[in-house]
C-alpha cells in the first residue's frame, strides 16, 4: 500500500514537471572573437576586447564587447593617430576616448569610428570575419 502512494506521489510529480517549463539561460551575446577584416581595417578581437588597425592609426575597445538582440553595439574605446617616419621622443601615444558603433550578423560587420571629445566621425568600415583585410599604414 504504501509503494503505490509513493508510485502515485512521484507519478503526479513527473507529470506536473513535463508541464513545467524553465527557459534556459540566457547568455549575453558578444562580438565574435578572431580576426575580421575589411578594405582599410584590421580587428583581432580576443578575450572580451578588440585591437583594431586601420590607414594611419590604431585602435582599441576594452570589452565586454556584448551586442543587443539585433546584433548592435556601441562601444567604448581609445583611438590612436599615427604618422608617416619614427615616434617622436615624448609624443603622447595613449590615445583619445573614441566610440565605436556598428551592427554584425556573426559574419560581416558595419563599424563606424567618432571621437568622442570632438565628435569627428573617422569614417564607416564594412568587416568580414576570418578575413585578413587589406591596410595601408602611413610611411
Amino acid at each position: 500500500m504504501r509503494s503505490r502512494k509513493w508510485l502515485a506521489i512521484l507519478s503526479a510529480g513527473l507529470m506536473i514537471g513535463a508541464f513545467v517549463t524553465v527557459a534556459p539561460a540566457k547568455k549575453p551575446r558578444s562580438i565574435a572573437g578572431g580576426q575580421w577584416g575589411g578594405p582599410h581595417i584590421q580587428m583581432q578581437v580576443a578575450n572580451g576586447s578588440a585591437t583594431i588597425e586601420y590607414d594611419c592609426a590604431t585602435g582599441t575597445i576594452s570589452g565586454p564587447l556584448r551586442i543587443d538582440s539585433r546584433g548592435r553595439f556601441s562601444l567604448l574605446g581609445k583611438h590612436v593617430r599615427e604618422h608617416g617616419g619614427p615616434i617622436r621622443m615624448g609624443e603622447d601615444r595613449s590615445g583619445v576616448p573614441a566610440r565605436y558603433t556598428g551592427w554584425t550578423d556573426g559574419k560581416t560587420m558595419k563599424l563606424t569610428v567618432t571621437l568622442v571629445n570632438t565628435k569627428a566621425d573617422l569614417g564607416t568600415f564594412e568587416l568580414t570575419h576570418g578575413s585578413a583585410g587589406r591596410v595601408f599604414k602611413c610611411r
